[in-house]
């Protein structure tokens, strides 16, 4: 993914389009988020000894919904519609945070990491291109960055890089998330 923010688009109505983008994108993103934490806390609440770990999960589950209902409120702000992807990725999220929990902790965490790899860079793309034109967007972004940051930094932690086969595993989700977002920024 570039670094380099998207270029202005010409034309009456263009700022707004591409905040609608922005807002779009990032809202399911956190749709996503939200439901990928529960499929892994699906599988992890029911063993008795995976209570820490589900209880982790719980506490990253909550940092994503505030950022999906500060999205919500700036969705209905803004007049602009969620992706009609959004029943397809509350289930792909649900399915690949429940597959990667009964591959194991390590795999679960290999999957935070890779999915806040990919919306780490994804914000922090947003937040150049809007810093000057929505200061408090920008800020909002930060904040979820960040949480996004310690989310992934707390994953490596907890052994995402020692899962076998880990750069098939996070290359395979990195390319989903990366896919997820073209797609939810238009449709």
């Amino acid at each position: 993914m570039s670094d380099k923010p998207a270029p202005a688009r010409p034309g009456q109505g263009a700022p707004q389009a591409r905040l609608g983008e922005i807002l779009r994108v990032d809202h399911a993103g956190e749709l996503g988020a939200v439901h990928i934490y529960r499929g892994q806390r699906a599988v992890f609440s029911r063993a008795r000894d995976k209570q820490r770990i589900a209880g982790k999960l719980a506490e990253m589950e909550a940092h994503e919904a505030e950022h999906l209902a500060a999205f919500d409120k700036l969705l209905t702000e803004h007049r602009v519609r969620p992706t009609l992807m959004t029943p397809l990725w509350r289930i792909a999220g649900f399915a690949l945070g429940a597959g990667t929990a009964l591959m194991g902790e390590k795999a679960a965490h290999a999957c935070t990491a890779a999915v806040e790899t990919v919306i780490e860079e994804h914000y922090a793309a947003q937040i150049a291109e809007v810093a000057d034109q929505r200061p408090g967007l920008a800020a909002d972004l930060t904040r979820f960055r960040n949480d996004e940051l310690a989310h992934r930094d707390e994953a490596i932690a907890e052994g995402a890089l020692e899962t076998p086969g880990y750069p098939l595993l996070a290359g395979l989700i990195r390319a989903g998330c990366r896919a997820a977002i073209k797609i939810s920024e238009r449709i």
